[in-house]
């Protein structure tokens, strides 16, 4: 490969590009996600200050007591906040970890949908927190754009498939999401870390595309390519703060037939060095409308032919398998 393991993807050649120039973009895209999972990805759109100003919001909430977050306490894939030790990420892939040094704002798609089941289930109201008002509207609009730059992602990667360009981006008439804001405070708030406990464990995430705006620190993510296959173990993933890292999750890499990895990657736990380092993440997990089935593409596209699974049932499983009892 010419280019690195997780290159920079600049989306403004893509739109505007000719057909040369778009189809090395795809190419670079696919060999990419092959490897490590990961993109970085440019030419998105959304500016640096929503994202500060999200944050900034954020850690107005993160800094109230705990008896005041615990009125807005949600369970895993819900919406509202989950305190210390309400996940352990490890655990999605049989990783028996401490649970992850970490809190998060969890917010989810709300429009209602025309099944009342389904509807009860993945489009409940998001809870907003009443001591910081400013939140809503900032979140809001930021939601907009991600679910805007999926779609575009998902043309993307039909595209560099040599499939429809719609292909998977036809199974986002009602799509839900995901939304965490995941706060990282240092160990004067939440202590030592304890043997084989991370920020967030080693997992992969588990819908179609997780778009990351993150902060860099030295407890900070790290990506997963298999020394066996070339690749070099866990390093500390590349940084750029213009960029969102993007990464394949479980259900597109079901879809590829596994040509295409499910990023495995962690957040370190704060340093030795450094204790008090606070981080904090804004990540938005892309899913599909519920009811979609999902099965491999077959050879020479896809390289295992998975059983077709419904993407929400799926989902379920897959959150439930992370909550700490």
């Amino acid at each position: 490969m010419t280019e690195p393991r997780i290159p920079t993807i600049d989306l403004r050649p893509w739109r505007g590009g000719d057909r040369d120039t778009r189809a090395r973009i795809a190419r670079t895209v696919d060999e990419a996600l092959q490897t490590a999972g990961f993109l970085l990805v440019t030419g998105h759109g959304v500016e640096l200050g929503l994202r500060s100003r999200i944050r900034a919001a954020a850690r107005a909430f993160f800094a109230l007591p705990a008896e005041v977050k615990q009125a807005y306490e949600a369970r895993v894939g819900g919406r509202g906040w989950l305190g210390p030790g309400a996940e352990a990420n490890g655990y999605a892939e049989g990783t028996e970890t401490p649970p992850d040094l970490k809190e998060s704002l969890t917010f989810a798609t709300q429009e209602p949908f025309d099944d009342p089941v389904v509807n009860a289930e993945w489009y409940a109201p998001n809870v907003w927190p009443a001591e910081v008002p400013g939140l809503r509207p900032l979140c809001e609009e930021y939601l907009g754009m991600m679910a805007a730059l999926e779609k575009e992602l998902l043309l993307l990667l039909g595209y560099a498939l040599g499939l429809e360009p719609d292909f998977f981006s036809r199974h986002m008439d009602r799509p839900t999401y995901g939304f965490n804001i995941n706060w990282y405070p240092g160990t004067e708030v939440i202590g030592e870390a304890r043997p084989g406990q991370f920020r967030i464990g080693p997992h992969t995430d588990f819908g179609t595309v997780t778009i990351l705006d993150r902060q860099a620190g030295k407890g900070g993510l790290q990506v997963y390519t298999d020394p066996s296959e070339g690749g070099a173990g866990w390093e500390d993933a590349p940084y750029d703060p213009a960029a969102f890292t993007v990464n394949i999750g479980d259900l597109l890499a079901r879809w590829t037939g596994d040509r295409w990895r499910s990023g495995r990657h962690r957040v370190l736990p704060p340093p030795a060095e450094a204790p008090a380092e606070e981080l904090m993440s804004l990540v938005y997990f892309g899913e599909c409308t519920p009811g979609t089935r999902v099965e491999s593409v077959p050879a020479p596209v896809g390289r295992v032919a998975y059983p077709p699974v419904d993407s929400h049932v799926y989902l379920r499983e897959k959150l439930d398998s992370i909550t700490v009892d």
